[in-house]
């Protein structure tokens, strides 16, 4: 073989793989990281500051960085309205950098139901987005909890299932369930901790493994 066609060959195997590298992944590991302080205004009001850091490439860098704050109204004991904003940095594996402001109006509805407690969370988002198109997108999430002890020691374990619908695409593209268990360290700090499955047909990665951690505070 003469040596043009040699160094063609070289250079589109080159182009090749480099292309194949630079390509983001459909799946991924993650771990996501949350704090969120709660400052009670009033006994009807609270204002809640929160911070987020989420590391990706099956948990070797960081893929997404967001803080926001919002209020939590509390209409009475079974209904809460909760208004939020939130600022968000990312940049998925091999991916463009994103930016996005979202601003959340919600509904939480939480019924006792004997020692279970379950809550029913509607979220509307409208987000404003850079690379990507804006978007309204809507979110409904169940979530049930029951209480248990070790050791004298209380937790509560919770199973929840997410749904998202993007009028974008008009479709519902992504699930979240998870599972997992919080515990009051005091009426100041609780830990929760979870394992989430994110399935997605249009995000990438959108099919994602995570391990969660969220440390609440409260004043």
């Amino acid at each position: 073989m003469n040596s043009p066609m040699l160094l063609i060959m070289t250079v589109v195997v080159c182009a090749v793989h480099a292309a194949a590298q630079s390509r983001v992944p459909e799946s991924d590991t993650q771990s996501w990281n949350d704090i969120q302080l709660t400052i009670p205004l009033n006994k009807k009001v609270d204002f809640v500051p929160q911070l987020a850091l989420r590391f990706g490439d099956n948990l070797t860098t960081p893929v997404d960085e967001r803080w926001g704050a919002g209020w939590v109204f509390k209409i009475n004991k079974y209904l809460s309205f909760n208004p939020f904003y939130f600022h968000r940095e990312a940049r998925p594996p091999h991916g463009r950098q994103e930016y996005e402001d979202r601003l959340t109006l919600g509904v939480t509805l939480q019924k006792p139901i004997g020692k279970f407690t379950l809550s029913d969370r509607n979220w509307f988002e409208r987000r404003w987005r850079e690379p990507q198109a804006d978007a309204w997108r809507y979110r409904n999430r169940l979530r049930l909890e029951h209480p248990f002890k070790i050791d004298k020691q209380k937790f509560t374990w919770f199973v929840s299932d997410e749904v998202f619908y993007d009028w974008s695409l008009h479709l519902w593209p992504r699930n979240r369930a998870a599972i997992g268990a919080n515990h009051a360290f005091n009426k100041h700090a609780t830990l929760e901790l979870y394992y989430m499955r994110q399935n997605d047909s249009h995000t990438r990665p959108g099919d994602l493994n995570i391990i969660g951690t969220v440390w609440r505070f409260k004043l």
